[in-house]
């Protein structure tokens, strides 16, 4: 039973260590995400120029491990410029507001279960709370004051029209994610994320709950705005987006810092809530019964991690930016209600199968609620495509009835009845 409580920390093991080692294990983590924003630059740059066929960095250090720490050196050497029209507290403070509550938001993430650290016995996390994931979700929402009071101070259109955007895109995908997580509280009993990665110890919830996972991952870009979903920036359209009017100083470099934070802080909740957390993959267990015991563990959630990581820079590589109109129609009329529709299907089922036992009646109802819900979102989808499909079909009448008008303004095409065409005369 000790071996069991050793590897499966619960909450009862928090608050128990001296404070030197909170303060040892806060520096770790601080370490950790200060070093991962350098190294994470230089890996994404690499990845991304080694799917587009290109060596990029390769000149500073081997490997150009070296480009990330000089052009964060730069960065805090150039000259800090205050355009004269913004609100200058408020300038300041955005980028600090961005990048404080990431920090926040991962020390909630279980590194590992109990380890030996300087001799004391403790959990590698720096903290858990009953309501774990909820504080998470409530760090992304105070972060996009950041963006917001970014996009308003620098008083310029083209950031207050990224600030505005940025608000919009986080409450729609919030709401998904939440959602997304509903499940998982259903079968772990808890929001705690050292509970939710022991409940996970027979089965991923990714494998478990795929459509929760399937629709994190979606919300994941949308919460991080991070390309196809990166509408806050838009520099195809919005110039710079809150960012336009920050010089590539210090604060240019301290925003750049809270959104890869945000990126590795939706890697870590992915770890955590649906790979397994530190649990080894399944394989590795079967061979080996001490993979989840001592610092291995880290080895596994580093691995998972940069993984999930890759995945998000592979997608920023294959996919382009989408329009604003389709992002929120994809938060509000397709994941949300899709999201509904799950937990209802995870309620019933987990009820009557887990809690009552019976399982033909569990299955015949799920099957019950999924065939409802599949005919809902096809009878919605059908009137959508309908709808799009009259308003091309009157879009094309009006075209054509402009270019077959020149003084109405359209294209003047010449008539195709005419007896000569430059000098050739039709038969």
């Amino acid at each position: 039973m000790a071996g069991v409580l050793a590897a499966d920390p619960t909450l009862a093991d928090f608050g128990k260590d001296p404070l030197w080692i909170t303060i040892v294990k806060a520096v770790m983590l601080f370490l950790f995400l200060a070093l991962g924003v350098v190294f994470g630059v230089w890996f994404e740059r690499k990845l991304i120029s080694r799917m587009q066929h290109r060596h990029g960095p390769n000149r500073a250090g081997r490997f150009g491990l070296l480009q990330s720490v000089a052009d964060a050196i730069k960065m805090g050497l150039k000259e800090d410029i205050f355009p004269r029209t913004v609100d200058r507290v408020l300038y300041l403070l955005a980028p600090v507001i961005m990048v404080v509550p990431a920090f926040l938001a991962f020390s909630i993430v279980p590194f590992a279960p109990m380890v030996d650290l300087f001799g004391v016995r403790t959990p590698l996390q720096l903290v858990d709370l009953p309501v774990a994931v909820l504080f998470m979700l409530a760090m992304g929402a105070v972060s996009v004051y950041g963006v917001v009071l970014a996009g308003w101070s620098s008083r310029s259109p083209y950031a207050l029209l990224g600030g505005l955007r940025s608000a919009a895109q986080v409450v729609s995908y919030e709401i998904a994610m939440g959602l997304s997580f509903v499940a998982i509280f259903l079968f772990a009993g808890t929001l705690s994320t050292s509970e939710i990665v022991k409940a996970q110890g027979d089965m991923w919830f990714a494998v478990l709950l795929i459509p929760s996972f399937l629709i994190y991952v979606i919300c994941m870009f949308g919460e991080a705005a991070r390309i196809p979903f990166d509408l806050p920036e838009g520099e195809g359209e919005l110039v710079g987006g809150f960012q336009t009017e920050y010089s590539s100083s210090l604060k240019f470099a301290l925003i750049m810092m809270g959104e890869y934070l945000h990126t590795f802080t939706a890697s870590g909740i992915a770890v955590t809530l649906f790979l397994g957390g530190w649990r080894a993959p399944f394989p590795i267990t079967y061979f080996w019964e001490a993979a989840n015991t001592g610092w291995w563990p880290g080895l596994w959630f580093f691995i998972k991690f940069v993984l999930t990581f890759s995945f998000i820079v592979w997608v920023r590589a294959s996919l382009p930016r989408v329009r604003y109109d389709q992002l929120m129609s994809l938060g509000w009329k397709v994941l949300i209600p899709v999201n509904l529709a799950w937990i209802l299907l995870v309620a019933a089922v987990r009820n009557v199968v887990v809690d009552e036992g019976n399982k033909t009646v569990g299955i015949a109802l799920g099957a019950v609620i999924a065939i409802g819900a599949l005919a809902v979102w096809m009878r919605f989808d059908t009137v959508d495509q309908r709808r799009k499909e009259a308003r091309k079909a009157q879009v094309d009448a009006e075209f054509e009835e402009l270019c077959n008008e020149p003084t109405a303004g359209g294209f003047p095409v010449p008539p195709l009845d005419l007896p000569h065409y430059h000098g050739v005369t039709r038969p």
